[in-house]
């Protein structure tokens, strides 16, 4: 009997720790339907895939469309909820059936976070102890802390949820996606939950992006976030803080070029918090300090 849950897993020219990866999902009982949306690779991650897993549905793109490509797994799912794995990261076994039946009791809890062990040694990621001990007001029946973030590598949530709020950003394109679905998940009045019983797992591949390019893309992505969510004086301080940090730091330069191309889409689509929910990520930046 299937759990109900669809795993989508967005990748690019990571053959083969995708194809690790798949061997343990569908190692799985029952093993989950997987849908692969493959980000423009050039390694021949999508024949590999398609030979060895007839079963895995395949999509793909011409080019790599980031965080967003994962949007177009969970349209091609056909199941109630969705569960997001990393080419380089897959789920414990029962995890997918519990977190399914956490949402199925749970009709307003749109996502579940999960916790994250990493490596052959599973210790767990540093943000599963900020999720485990959020200081978030909760709901009396809630299942689990209230989160405003979660990893996207070992999340599952409801399909229509998701869908409803525009899944991932596709100005964000990658890094530090997930904040901005939590707020507008916690906007349209989805629960949020980390439950401990929910393992994923993560052993961080070693083709991994320039650390230089990725803290480019925090950056810029921070104060995109903040200009898409956050109060104006919230925006204009964040904005105020990178230009300052450009003149000495050039990864700040590269990120506030990038954020300043990006910005009039931004404001565009701009949308602050409702002001309840705006506390709440002021009560997460005080706690983080």
């Amino acid at each position: 009997m299937s759990s109900g849950v669809t795993v989508v897993i967005a990748t690019r020219n990571r053959c083969q720790e995708l194809i690790h990866t798949l061997q343990r999902l569908h190692e799985l009982i029952p093993a989950p339907p997987v849908v692969v949306v493959d980000n423009g690779s050039t390694d021949g991650t999508a024949q590999a895939v398609r030979e060895q897993f007839a079963n895995t549905v395949v999509l793909a793109l011409p080019t790599n469309r980031g965080a967003a490509a994962r949007n177009i797994g969970v349209m091609a799912a056909r199941t109630p909820y969705v569960a997001f794995s990393d080419d380089d990261s897959w789920w414990a076994p029962g995890a997918l059936e519990r977190a399914a039946a956490v949402l199925h009791s749970h009709p307003r809890l749109g996502l579940v976070a999960a916790q994250t062990l990493v490596g052959p040694t599973q210790r767990p990621d540093p943000i599963t102890q900020l999720l485990e001990r959020s200081p978030l007001p909760r709901s009396p029946d809630a299942p689990g802390p209230s989160v405003l973030g979660f990893l996207a590598c070992s999340a599952v949530l409801r399909r229509t949820a998701f869908c409803a709020v525009g899944g991932f950003s596709s100005l964000l394109f990658f890094v530090g996606e997930e904040r901005l679905l939590c707020y507008d998940l916690a906007t349209a009045g989805w629960e949020r939950a980390y439950l401990h019983d929910v393992v994923a797992y993560h052993h961080p591949s070693s083709n991994r992006p320039d650390p230089q390019r990725r803290r480019v893309a925090e950056l810029r992505n921070a104060l995109l976030t903040a200009v898409l969510r956050r109060p104006r004086p919230v925006a204009v301080a964040a904005a105020t803080a990178l230009a300052r940090d450009s003149m000495w730091d050039g990864a700040a330069r590269t990120a506030l070029g990038e954020a300043l191309v990006r910005l009039p889409a931004a404001l565009r689509r701009r949308a602050p918090l409702p002001p309840a929910l705006e506390e709440q990520v002021r009560m997460l930046e005080d706690a983080g300090r």
